[in-house]
């Protein structure tokens, strides 16, 4: 990667709210790269695009992602009047204008995320670069680097730049995905030595975005891609 790649982190969410289709919508009309986004599974199976295990803060309702159905969910303001979206209704706005980091958090997900990609892939004629899968569970990468060794998988850490580094290595991932607070321009080096990409998030200062660019990190994640 010769340029250091724009994601929206949860889209445009400095400026939209997070996780909206609105909010993915900006950060494609602000000329990111990718969205970062993140999916949980509702109790009747549907993949859906929240950060939280509860609703309760992004949203004007109460309760657990995962005791919901998807009906109940759509009930609810995520912000400007904009629903809690699926999975299915991020790819199809998208629609490969930009790569699309997937980051697993419900219980769950792996499987069915690979299925809705393979669905996508070969009904759609998507690539598998459109995709980059990350976790903090490293558990579902390890799943999901069995259910597909080809997808590329991204390491997130907030701990380790040393541990994230030696499990990525296990599982062949594609990056690492590191609190910017954690990097230094020799772990940047030490990870790029060893073949893997650099992604930190979530970096939105000028400052902070100036002396992570000065790393020669191959990607930012930031709620305001527009200053990367």
């Amino acid at each position: 990667m010769d340029k250091i790649l724009k994601i929206g982190h949860r889209g445009a969410s400095g400026y939209e709210p997070e996780n909206t289709l609105i909010s993915f919508e900006k950060a494609i009309d602000l000329n990111a790269d990718g969205i970062e986004l993140d999916v949980h599974l509702t109790s009747d199976g549907h993949l859906v695009v929240i950060h939280d295990e509860t609703i309760d803060r992004t949203t004007n309702g109460k309760g657990q992602v995962h005791t919901m159905t998807l009906q109940e969910l759509k009930s609810f303001n995520a912000g400007k009047n904009q629903e809690i979206p699926t999975l299915i209704e991020v790819f199809d706005l998208v629609n490969r204008r930009c790569l699309i980091n997937i980051e697993l958090k419900g219980i769950g997900t792996a499987k069915p995320v690979n299925d809705l990609i393979n669905h996508y892939i070969l009904d759609k004629k998507w690539e598998i670069n459109d995709f980059l899968i990350s976790s903090f569970d490293w558990d579902m990468l390890q799943e999901m680097a069995l259910l597909n060794p080809k997808i590329r998988l991204g390491v997130l850490t907030e701990e380790s730049i040393e541990d994230a580094l030696a499990f990525a290595k296990k599982i062949k991932a594609f990056s690492i995905h590191p609190d910017y607070q954690l990097l230094s321009k020799e772990n940047v080096d030490l990870m790029h030595e060893n073949d893997f990409g650099v992604f930190p998030w979530t970096v939105n200062s000028k400052e902070s975005i100036q002396k992570v660019k000065s790393f020669d990190v191959n990607g930012i994640i930031s709620n305001f891609p527009d200053k990367i």
